[in-house]
Parts: structure tokens; C-alpha cells; sequence
């Protein structure tokens, strides 16, 4: 019995450790029209997390940028695109933000996804080799 404890107790501890600093989902927005988001407050480094599709890709476009929260000033461009896909954005700045979402024709969802610098070095891009 006890070794079933101390067992369990080990597979818990381990399990808790695991998700410590684990991605979090933050926000997320979606929809099929142009459009402002609420703002939402996050900690760098973070990841945005965005696909969009259509039922009609061959006139379809869709342009994201950010804003800062409160002011509505600009703070740069997301992405823009006139074909399905998807993609992932690193973003190494803190704040209150709110996504501008400009489109025709498509479906878009945007994840604000928090993660560990540990986490986010996986998302930078390595150094090229020197042959």
C-alpha cells in the first residue's frame, strides 16, 4: 500500500511539474466579418495563433494588425493574406491590446496564446549554419 502511495504521489508531482510554464490560452476571437476586438492583457513572450479560410479562396483577403489597448494607437501589422492557411506570430512585447481585423470573404480565428521564454524558443528561428 504504501508503495502505491509513494507511487501516485511521484506520478502527481511529475504531472504538476509538467504543466508549470505550460502554453495558456489567453483569448480567443473568431469570426467572418471585419471587425475590432475586446482588448485583452497579456505578458511577453506570447504567440498569436491564426487561421482563416473561405468558401470562396479565389476572392477572399484578410488583414490583421494590432493596437494598443485604450489608445487604439497603432502597434504593427499581424498579417495580411488572400489565400486559406495559417500561421504563428512571436510577439516579445507586454500590454493591453486589441486586434483590427480587416476581411472579405473569410472565415478567421485568432488564438492569444502565453508562454514561457523557455517555450518560446522554440518559435524563433536557429541561426544559419556557416559552411
Amino acid at each position: 500500500m504504501r508503495t502505491i502511495l509513494l507511487s501516485s504521489a511521484a506520478i502527481l508531482a511529475l504531472f504538476f511539474s509538467l504543466n508549470i510554464g505550460a502554453e495558456e490560452l489567453v483569448r480567443e476571437f473568431s469570426g467572418d466579418r471585419s471587425t475590432e476586438t475586446p482588448e485583452f492583457e497579456v505578458k511577453a513572450p506570447w504567440l498569436i495563433d491564426w487561421r482563416v479560410n473561405s468558401d470562396y479562396p479565389e476572392t477572399m483577403g484578410v488583414a490583421v494588425s494590432l493596437a494598443y489597448g485604450g489608445t487604439d494607437a497603432y502597434a504593427g501589422k499581424v498579417f495580411k493574406t488572400k489565400r486559406p492557411g495559417n500561421g504563428l506570430r512571436l510577439m516579445e512585447e507586454s500590454g493591453r491590446f486589441r486586434f483590427k481585423v480587416d476581411t472579405a470573404v473569410a472565415y478567421w480565428t485568432l488564438k492569444v496564446i502565453q508562454l514561457s521564454p523557455e517555450e518560446a524558443e522554440q518559435y524563433k528561428p536557429k541561426k544559419a549554419l556557416d559552411y
